[in-house]
């Protein structure tokens, strides 16, 4: 399929998804030096082409052929260059000279604007936007820190895919320490670097930047964003606040979740003192990778079989494998531990836990608008 999808490119039957800011602009601007030694490299060929035709008698191809092993100095004897007139030999010295003379003036342009960087710098940057362009449903993280290794790392792992945006220079050097695949050297709260991380197409936003003006100014750009852009359903914004006291301030500026460094290890600490036996059962069930559970939130949408349907006429533990340990609903009220009578209502959360696979499967079945089939079954 790989294979396909490349021949199906190359023959530009399959357009590249293309980013919201192409940096075009830039990257003509340094290719513009390179307008006046083109231009000159034409006129030569053009004035060496319409000398030869008229002092040598040549036909048009052998005077392009004339003209162009002369300026490049490549050398004579192809069409017989000693038997030239005397107009002839002078014209070919003259067009020599000028051609050398343009040659070396190209150079010059081009070691200069290699030399200054920032044409390869725009070429990289193109570069990577053009993949992050590729992503869909990845979350943008703001800023380089500790936190954001250790996120980046759990992220990796679960395959869920990211872009690190950082003001700093030398955020290049610190994506491939610690291998960021996808990272933007910009400030993460301007338009310009929600665009250039292709957020329109985003899951949601991490932003865990030590100042809580950096935080705010972030939540206030998201939710903008959302507005001027007309996104359909809101981003999830998760924000780090040092302070205790800045978790409600966050919350109510917009933020979905706000996360304290110094409760969560309070939390933890107090945990591995009490129960030293439930945290590495969280710690297997959480943080590890090949773990054969999973836990996670279904959403019940309007339109589900399911809705007003007793929790046991589901059959989801029979047919998928899974067990509801929660039902979050509308309001925001968590159901601990639901009995099987009570009510599956539109738009609820169900929390499940059981295999991937079953968890995927039951995802399918809640989307379904009529009773599935498997329920004949059961």
């Amino acid at each position: 399929m790989n294979l396909i999808r490349k021949i199906r490119k190359f023959l530009k039957w399959e357009s590249s998804p293309k980013p919201d800011i192409t940096l075009n602009a830039e990257l003509y601007s340094q290719l513009l030096p390179f307008r006046t030694p083109l231009i000159l490299i034409q006129l030569c060929m053009l004035f060496g082409t319409i000398g030869y035709m008229q002092i040598e008698g040549h036909s048009l191809i052998n005077a392009i052929f004339q003209t162009g092993y002369t300026i490049t100095t490549v050398g004579f004897g192809s069409l017989g260059e000693a038997d030239f007139s005397p107009m002839g030999k002078l014209f070919t010295v003259t067009l020599i000279i000028f051609g050398y003379t343009v040659f070396i003036f190209a150079m010059g342009v081009i070691i200069d604007v290699i030399n200054k960087g920032e044409l390869k710098r725009i070429l990289k940057e193109r570069k990577m936007l053009y993949r992050i362009a590729r992503l869909k449903k990845h979350f943008v993280i703001c800023y380089h820190n500790e936190y954001t290794i250790q996120v980046t790392k759990q992220l990796r792992t679960n395959q869920i895919p990211f872009v690190v945006i950082d003001p700093r220079e030398d955020i290049e050097e610190l994506a491939k320490q610690y291998k960021y695949p996808y990272f933007i050297k910009a400030q993460p709260h301007t338009e310009e670097a929600m665009l250039k991380a292709h957020l329109s197409s985003a899951k949601g936003l991490i932003t865990l930047s030590s100042s809580i003006a950096d935080n705010i100014a972030l939540i206030a750009s998201v939710r903008l964003f959302e507005k001027e852009h007309h996104i359909p359903s809101p981003y999830y914004v998760i924000c780090a606040a040092e302070d205790a006291n800045d978790i409600d301030k966050l919350k109510k500026l917009g933020a979905d979740t706000v996360v304290s460094p110094s409760k969560l290890t309070a939390q933890r600490i107090t945990v591995m003192a009490a129960r030293p036996d439930m945290e590495n059962l969280l710690e297997q069930f959480l943080y590890k990778s090949d773990t054969p559970l999973d836990m996670e939130e279904i959403f019940v949408p309007k339109t589900s079989w399911m809705v007003l349907k007793k929790l046991k006429e589901t059959h989801l533990r029979d047919i998928a494998n899974v067990s509801v340990i929660g039902i979050t609903k509308k309001d925001g009220k968590l159901i601990p531990m639901p009995k099987g009578d009570v009510l599956v209502m539109s738009e609820c959360k169900l929390l499940v836990i059981g295999t991937q696979k079953g968890i995927l499967f039951t995802k399918s079945l809640v989307k379904k608008h009529e009773k599935p089939e498997e329920l004949k079954y059961v």
